[in-house]
């Protein structure tokens, strides 16, 4: 059983991930993961000005933040990404969220190739309610087609700088592998999931019935976003999340 953690007076357990981000949350009992979705992405600063406020109208603390999916203008370099990370992460440890450098919110951040945002900002975000005898909730941070926690993704990526049929066929392998294995942290799998996020814009096409559809994705059907990850070089990413109550706010 892969270890997960309660985070303090939050509501959700995490799985460990990297220092930008954790693998991914669940609600505990008692408790519920709630999604809100901006109609466009909202500058970092004012995005997370919103989440506090959304925080605080729902009656919950900022330790409540638990998962969010951001929106950039282009991938970064591997030091760009570094630098980025600095700046998201340092208003988790204002808010207390980072008490031992252990970030519990997991994220996703990928780059639309139409109409990208002209500065990162958050496309959604997740947060903890009480909820007595809701279901069980959680949410997976994205993954692209490289482990995480290395040096680099370049030198770990899968079939790097391949965008052929067979290279997009192991980099989904890959990468819904990962899925499976962040989702057996909280014991869940494709058959609980009720939404299901894809990004590339290359052609799935080849693989889309062999490998998603043989999962039972398409149960609750998947929404493909015409964007890239985060990183330079990578090609494809997903995430996926099993969250009963979802509302859309003005960006």
């Amino acid at each position: 059983m892969i270890e997960t953690v309660e985070a303090p007076n939050s509501g959700y357990r995490f799985m460990p991930g990297v220092s930008q981000y954790s693998a991914g949350v669940a609600a505990l009992p008692g408790f519920m993961l709630e999604r809100v979705r901006f109609t466009k992405p909202v500058p970092l600063r004012q995005g997370f000005e919103r989440i506090a406020q959304t925080l605080k109208d729902a009656g919950q603390p900022l330790s409540a933040f638990a998962a969010c999916e951001l929106r950039s203008p282009a991938p970064f370099t591997e030091s760009g990404f570094v630098k980025f990370n600095e700046e998201y992460t340092g208003t988790l440890k204002a808010w207390g969220l980072m008490p031992d450098g252990v970030n519990p919110v997991a994220r996703s951040n990928v780059c639309p190739k139409i109409d990208p945002p002209s500065e990162p900002g958050f496309y959604a975000f997740s947060y903890t309610v009480p909820a007595a005898n809701a279901p069980a909730s959680f949410v997976i941070a994205g993954s692209g087609e490289a482990p995480e926690g290395k040096s680099n993704y370049r030198d770990h990526a899968i079939r790097l700088g391949d965008t052929s049929p067979a290279a997009m066929l192991e980099k989904a392998r890959w990468v819904l592998g990962e899925m499976e294995r962040r989702m057996s942290a909280f014991g869940g799998d494709w058959s609980q999931v009720t939404g299901t996020q894809l990004y590339t814009v290359h052609d799935i096409y080849p693989f889309i019935e062999s490998e998603l559809g043989k999962r039972g994705i398409f149960r609750q059907g998947l929404t493909w976003h015409f964007n890239r990850p985060p990183v330079q070089d990578l090609e494809y990413e997903m995430d996926c999340r099993r969250v009963h109550v979802e509302r859309v706010i003005e960006g």
